[in-house]
């Protein structure tokens, strides 16, 4: 399939990263040239797998800065995929505490009104820390379409996760929306 358009699609290290294969069949087949871009630990849990997974996506996959003067190994992208994204990604992205790559990305992306949509995957605990609200509301407010609550994912009580419940279907078609009128040729 002849594709024209670019999702960068980023994932933090929380149980439906699993299925990043998956969801990369399902943008391609949607039209899309996917780069994938993982949190360090992220791409510890996917260690295994980096390998095939650049095969899949015919790119390098990213986890790390490239070294100053390296060019750039990605095309650019049209739009930004960071799902799941935890609690640790969300918070330190509304800070713009870019001490990873993925993070670095998100951050820039922002400034440069790169379409970027994300969807968190943390449990209930977590949100009743006062700073993800707060740093939902910041990423909202920068133009991040986050989504979270009845419309996107909703959290579950600690040690109840069901990673095959993430609605990855929504997330993907999120991305289609970001890009605009005849995003996806539907």
């Amino acid at each position: 399939m002849l594709t024209s358009r670019t999702l960068y699609l980023f994932c933090s290290a929380a149980p439906p990263v699993f299925d990043v294969a998956r969801v990369i069949e399902e943008a391609q087949a949607d039209g899309w040239d996917v780069c994938l871009g993982l949190t360090p630990t992220a791409a510890r849990w996917l260690e295994e797998s980096l390998d095939g997974l650049a095969v899949l996506t015919g790119h390098p996959v990213r986890f790390d800065y490239q070294r100053p003067g390296e060019p750039d190994v990605w095309p650019k992208p049209d739009v930004i995929l960071f799902a799941p994204a935890t609690f640790n990604s969300i918070n330190a992205w509304a800070l713009g505490l870019t001490s990873t790559f993925v993070i670095g990305v998100v951050a820039e992306a922002i400034g440069k009104g790169i379409p970027t949509v994300t969807m968190p995957c943390v449990n209930a605990a977590y949100v009743q820390h006062p700073a993800f609200d707060r740093s939902v509301q910041t990423l909202r407010e920068a133009g991040v379409n986050v989504l979270y609550g009845e419309d996107g994912f909703v959290p579950n009580q600690p040690g109840q996760g069901r990673p095959e419940g993430y609605p990855w279907p929504l997330a993907l078609h999120a991305a289609d929306v970001a890009h605009g009128p005849g995003g996806s040729g539907a």
